[in-house]
């Protein structure tokens, strides 16, 4: 399923969307590492078993796209409105409505519009200055199920190094203002939310979570 990417394009800024396409990547190794991340996230979606996804920081909207295809009802928002635009293009290549898209920041959700059966979150929270304050948006819409990833540190780092990319910055991936290593992502996540499962799809971590009891 190919979509529009942004390809490392930005706004006000920030690099916004996937910078390059690592679903339609031929590298064995990019491919390798991708299927451990559906495997994951599918794994996790099938024990949440949800008749609703929103999907918050949605990038170009290939996983809202995967979930319409499933059946699902899943929608998506992210902050940057280009890449909405995007998406809003891929849904209608696609024969979806643009309006599975909305541009709204991880900060501004709000119950009870935002909510969902299942709320997922990957690759979002290492590029917030406050991620504590996008864990506590989480929670306003959060009735059921939420699944969130980040990369796992350093380990992500010595692999970006370890092919030759972003050397000047000690491997870290343009964009990306936190880093956690799993015990510590886990810790922070579990102030906000009870973690039910943890996925180490190499090189993240990825977590199902439910409100807190």
């Amino acid at each position: 399923m190919g979509i529009k990417i942004a390809g490392g394009s930005q706004e006000n800024g920030i690099i916004i969307g996937n910078t390059f396409d690592k679903y339609g990547s031929s590298n064995p190794v990019v491919k390798w590492m991708m299927a451990g991340f559906e495997r994951s996230l599918t794994e996790l979606v099938h024990r949440a078993a949800p008749h609703s996804i929103h999907e918050v920081g949605c990038g170009e909207g290939y996983w809202v796209l995967r979930w319409q295809h499933q059946g699902i009802d899943a929608r998506g928002c992210d902050f940057s409105t280009q890449v909405i635009t995007l998406a809003q293009q891929n849904a209608a290549e696609q024969g979806h409505a643009a309006s599975l898209f909305t541009a709204r920041s991880i900060y501004d959700v709000q119950a009870p519009q935002d909510s969902a059966d299942l709320i997922v979150c990957c690759e979002v929270l290492e590029h917030l200055e406050d991620p504590e304050a996008g864990l506590q948006a989480l929670q306003r819409i959060v009735t059921r199920h939420l699944i969130i990833s980040v990369p796992r540190e350093p380990l992500w780092r010595v692999l970006n190094m370890a092919r030759g990319k972003y050397l000047g910055q000690f491997g870290n991936t343009p964009g990306h203002l936190q880093n956690w290593s799993q015990r510590d992502f886990i810790r922070l996540v579990s102030r906000y939310f009870d973690v039910e499962d943890v996925k180490r799809p190499l090189p993240w971590t990825m977590l199902l979570c439910t409100p807190r009891r």
